[in-house]
Formats: structure tokens, C-alpha cells, sequence
């Protein structure tokens, strides 16, 4: 169908240089649930539930199937199927999008990720890097970036944000077991400024640092992650970096 689906960053609907995305905030809604949940069926209950939370009006199962027609004449307008109900099938309680999930990014994106995770295990570093910045590069922003979410979707954003996160955290691992120490400094000191809790970029930057030979540095780094933490939470790093502060310090006494 040369069909692409997107959630990670706006929700998209692309055949060939056409873009069949819907603006209407309710279709665009239901829309991103059923690509979400491709494959599976997705119950007319928890659609009325993201659309109208709260008090539902009486017409909302109606209206859903409303919106369900015109999804469904929109992949027909843009040729990405004949006959719209051969993409988004009707269920006995609701629906589901029948597409191949080579064509959704959020799908595409795990695969690489769980072949990343394979190679990591197998410690084939380069390849293990090479693999999570395939995945990570099909962000574009936000999840559902342009999605007015109800509690489901929020559920999925929070979770689609976790799984980049520790994406891009597996993707430093492997690049620091290749030795990219230098290149990595910038941009771990980056990702600190805007999120300058995560304890885990901080031991990565600690590490970082010090096999680039600027030990002063990790210790700085470690004392300003210390200051950051007692400061906002009233909390010590946590015990892996404070191992290596631990290892720091004793690497200053071998070298003394």
C-alpha cells in the first residue's frame, strides 16, 4: 500500500507524498489509538472512554462509528486501500487497523530496539549502537505530539517516552564500550541540562569524563549531581554513582 504510519512525534498518515492526516481533534484521536493498538482490537468502550472522559453523551457510540466511516474514506480518497473496512475492520466490540507494522514507526522503532538488546547480550557493541540510533532516529518529537490525549493515550505517551529513554541510554552503553568517550561528552551534558535528575546520564557522564582522562571533571560532575540532588529532593546519588565517585577517588590515591 506504501502506507506510513506515525506516532512518534505527530501523528501521521503518509501514502507516497500524499499526507491523509485528519485534523478534526476527535478522528485525530481515534486515529492514534488504533494505530497504537495495530493488530488488536480496540473496544468501542475505552474509544468512548479517551474521546469523552468523564460524561460520555448518549450519542457517542454512534458518533464513534461515525468517525470510524470517515477514517475509513479517507485511507480510501488517498489510495491507501480500496475499501476502507479492509484497513479498519470492524470487531465484534470494536475495531482494528490491519496494516503491517513495518509500517508504523512505533513498531519498526521496537523491533530495532529488541534487536539492539540482542546484540548487546552478544556484546557486539558497534552493531548494538548502530541499532538503537536506527530506532531513536524515527523520533520527530513528542509522542502523539499533535494529539489532544485522554487518560489512554497519555498512558501510551508516558510509555512511548520510557522506551526512548532507555533507548538512548543503551545506545551510550554500547558507544562507550567502542570507546566514544569524547564524543559523548557533549551531549550527555546536554541531555543534563534538560534533565538534570536522571542520576543514570549522570553516571554516564562521570564515566564519559573520566576515561577521557579529565578525572577533575568527573569529580565535578559527581559533587554537582550531589548538590542537584540534596537541593531539589533532599536525596544522595545513588549507590551505582556513588561507586563511582568511590572508584574516582580511590584512582586519585594509586595515582598519588
Amino acid at each position: 500500500m506504501g502506507a506510513r504510519f506515525a506516532v512518534l512525534g505527530p501523528v501521521e498518515v503518509v501514502v507516497g507524498s500524499s499526507d491523509l492526516t485528519p485534523t478534526a481533534p476527535k478522528l485525530l484521536q481515534l486515529l492514534a489509538m488504533v494505530v497504537l493498538r495495530a493488530g488488536k482490537q480496540v473496544q468501542t468502550d475505552a474509544i468512548v472512554e479517551e474521546l469523552w472522559p468523564g460524561a460520555p453523551p448518549q450519542s457517542a457510540r454512534t458518533t464513534v462509528q461515525t468517525y470510524v466511516y470517515q477514517l475509513r474514506r479517507i485511507f480510501e480518497s488517498g489510495g491507501l486501500a480500496d475499501r476502507g473496512e479492509d484497513v479498519l475492520v470492524t470487531k465484534a466490540t470494536g475495531y482494528m487497523l490491519r496494516v503491517d507494522p513495518e509500517q508504523i514507526d512505533m513498531f519498526v522503532f521496537q523491533r530495532l530496539c529488541q534487536e539492539g538488546r540482542e546484540a548487546l547480550r552478544r556484546h557486539r557493541y558497534a552493531e548494538t549502537a548502530d541499532l538503537f540510533r536506527s530506532g531513536l532516529s524515527l523520533w520527530s518529537g513528542p509522542p502523539l505530539e499533535n494529539v489532544k490525549c485522554g487518560a489512554r493515550l497519555a498512558a501510551f505517551s508516558v510509555d512511548l517516552k520510557e522506551q526512548r529513554r532507555y533507548a538512548r541510554y543503551l545506545r551510550i552503553e554500547a558507544e562507550i564500550e567502542v570507546g566514544m568517550y569524547r564524543e559523548l561528552v557533549g551531549e550527555l551534558r546536554s541531555l543534563i541540562a534538560t534533565d538534570p535528575l536522571d542520576e543514570e546520564l549522570h553516571g554516564q557522564l562521570i564515566r564519559v569524563l573520566d576515561r577521557s582522562g579529565r578525572r577533575s571533571d568527573a569529580l565535578d560532575a559527581y559533587r554537582n549531581l550531589r548538590i542537584t540532588l540534596n537541593e531539589e529532593l533532599g536525596l544522595d546519588p545513588c549507590a551505582d554513582v556513588q561507586q563511582l565517585h568511590h572508584d574516582l577517588l580511590s584512582a586519585d590515591r594509586l595515582v598519588s
